[in-house]
């Protein structure tokens, strides 16, 4: 009781520091606010609660609570600049050394006793790729961006990198050397620790930031695959939503539940 109400002051906190209003419509009733709607989704995540079950653990410990429908409505409305402004605010402003990467959620979660009985233990459906930019110093989720279909792990890239307020350096693994991300880092004076490909071609502005290259540094890199394992290890490594909106609110109440812990 006394670690969720302490949530939903931190989450109070937070949400004043966006300077966004308190309801998300402006019509209808005003009946439940913001921060209502948003602790009740990320206590789902946190403790891998359904909707029913999230409505019915905050009625009995008398926290105000919307219904469960009413929940799986609003997740898929809340828009993405107000799950970006959440995670800028607990994460910071301001990051030395970042890193940058991609991993996959399952978009269903079979029970294996099961899947074995059934003898369909190669079952697979699909997953949701998170690409991740993540303070390797502070072990926090700046930011993230969320697909449903396979794609390359750099096409991200450039969207994580613009969303992000002052970074100094980047650290990435092979996958993320591109002459054009380079060029990109090098105009607003981020340094690249990125390893060459076997097959790279050479290129202007990867021969300048080779110059900022250390195995030392690039092995820092490794604090996002921690953060990854983490997160699914606390939160849980599948979602349960169909659409885009719903599967991307999951995945940031995942990453906001993350940073929260570690907010002071």
């Amino acid at each position: 009781m006394k670690r969720d109400v302490k949530l939903l002051k931190k989450l109070s906190k937070v949400i004043r520091g966006l300077n966004y209003s308190r309801y998300l419509h402006h019509f209808g009733p005003k009946k439940y606010q913001l921060k209502h709607h948003l602790f009740a989704l990320i206590l789902m995540e946190a403790y891998q609660l359904s909707l029913r079950r999230v409505e019915k653990l905050l009625l009995m410990l008398e926290i105000k609570v919307p219904t469960y429908s009413a929940l799986c409505k609003r997740r898929k409305k809340i828009p993405t600049a107000i799950w970006m402004g959440l995670m800028r605010i607990t994460a910071g402003l301001q990051h030395e050394t970042v890193a940058i990467d991609a991993t996959g959620f399952s978009r269903t979660n079979p029970s294996h006793h099961y899947l074995r009985r059934i003898y369909r233990a190669g079952y697979f459906k699909g997953y949701a790729k998170l690409s991740m930019i993540y303070d390797v110093k502070h072990h926090k989720v700046i930011t993230l961006h969320t697909r449903i279909k396979p794609s390359h792990d750099i096409m991200d890239a450039k969207l994580l990198l613009g969303s992000c307020c002052q970074v100094s350096c980047l650290l990435a693994d092979k996958a993320y050397d591109a002459e054009w991300l380079h060029e990109y880092c090098f105009e607003r004076r981020i340094k690249t620790i990125i390893p060459k490909k076997k097959s790279t071609k050479k290129g202007f502005y990867r021969r300048k930031q080779s110059i900022n290259y250390s195995d030392e540094k690039y092995h820092q890199r490794s604090n996002i695959e921690s953060g990854f394992s983490a997160i699914k290890r606390k939160y849980g490594g599948s979602v349960s939503g169909k659409s885009l909106r719903a599967v991307n609110s999951e995945l940031s109440c995942k990453a906001l539940a993350h940073n929260l812990n570690l907010f002071n």
